[in-house]
């Protein structure tokens, strides 16, 4: 089978500016091309990266792009130029995977395989227009309601597979050997619930968070999806009058370091506000397989995760009091040691179903249906 895998116009593949779905479809690609299926990868050219590059069984394919803006239309707006730049280089194929906004618009699928929808976002009124596409493939149930929501004649060309964890899932450090560690690993933006998280870690009494420490570490600049430098000042001075019981790092996009971190933290903590912006909580998967037990806001999307009291905790982050119920919840897991550690196990259980591998055979599976 002939693939291609045409990502949007503002990040690279190899991840190394992050980005849940560049990351995704990295590992995706790569484990089709091990099954022996003809992968191409298109992507952003920048950050030294070469034109034409092939890395393990996978041709890489890079065009010139941009740097992401904070108004959303002049974003899509940039996307066409992108967009036109690909079509000269895509290559025939069989199934053209996407998530560029003007891919399913402007391209063929006559020549250049099958489209194949990748909605990794809350859709905003786009998705009627994409006559030409054959599947829309959704990552979680939440997203699922909202893209039947929107073209409910086409419910039958909807597809469910979610984001695999491109790392085996393998028994990890017990709970109790871990440091006391609640660990956020994630973009510093205010609709993340980074304030809100120290404000919290804060109103824990003494006695109780006596020896644990709260990490924060993610991108914060407007270009990697953070809140800007001005965002990143309100953080650390919130967090300045704790010392070194509050530690913010600066990002990581490596694998191994992010695998390590999460190996080395009892909890994580992930209390978005994003409505609109969270489809799936890779992080909080990621963490879960890693044995780190998940403290989470109760957005739709985290629901196909984390079942609280069974895994781990949600908390209602549409309360007026937020930061009070999260300052209660982290009380809560962080002298919560015997249930943690069998929650641990569980989480750990979870991550399994998640392997790349054997997420990746779902999804040639369903490119079949779709040529069959």
């Amino acid at each position: 089978m002939r693939i291609t895998i045409l990502q949007g116009a503002f990040l690279p593949v190899p991840a190394l500016r992050g980005g849940a779905i560049e990351k995704a479809w990295e590992a995706l690609g790569q484990c089709f091309g091990d099954a022996g299926h003809s992968v191409t990868h298109i992507s952003r050219l920048c950050d030294g990266l070469p034109e034409n590059e092939q890395i393990g069984t996978v041709q890489h394919v890079r065009v010139k792009g941009f740097d992401s803006v904070k108004n959303s239309l002049f974003l899509k707006f940039l996307e066409i130029f992108y967009v036109l730049r690909v079509k000269k280089v895509l290559p025939q194929a069989d199934i053209l995977v996407t998530h560029a906004f003007w891919a399913p618009l402007l391209l063929n699928k006559e020549k250049f395989g099958k489209i194949y929808v990748h909605v990794g976002r809350y859709p905003k009124g786009q998705l009627k227009f994409y006559k030409k596409a054959s599947r829309f493939q959704v990552p979680t149930k939440a997203i699922l309601r909202a893209v039947q929501n929107e073209i409910p004649d086409r419910a039958k060309a909807i597809s469910v597979l979610p984001y695999p964890i491109n790392w085996r899932v393998e028994k990890s450090t017990s709970y109790f050997d871990r440091p006391s560690t609640l660990l956020f690993l994630g973009r510093i933006h205010p609709e993340k619930g980074v304030l809100e998280l120290i404000k919290a870690f804060k109103k824990i009494p003494l006695n109780i968070r006596n020896g644990w420490k709260l990490n924060i570490r993610g991108p914060w600049r407007f270009e990697q999806g953070g809140g800007g430098e001005s965002y990143l000042s309100q953080v650390k001075d919130e967090a300045k009058d704790c010392g070194s019981t509050i530690e913010i790092f600066e990002p990581t996009f490596s694998i191994t370091e992010i695998k390590a971190s999460l190996e080395k933290a009892k909890l994580f903590v992930y209390p978005s506000f994003a409505e609109k912006g969270e489809t799936f909580g890779l992080a909080v998967l990621e963490a879960m397989s890693c044995g780190c037990v998940p403290i989470v806001s109760s957005l739709e999307c985290f629901e196909d995760l984390v079942t609280d009291q069974k895994n781990g905790y949600v908390v209602d982050h549409r309360s007026n009091n937020v930061v009070q119920r999260l300052a209660r919840k982290l009380e809560e897991a962080m002298q919560g040691s015997e249930k943690n550690s069998v929650y641990s196990i569980e989480c750990i259980t979870r991550g399994k179903e998640y392997e790349v591998e054997r997420l990746s055979r779902k999804y040639i599976k369903d490119f079949q249906v779709l040529l069959d």
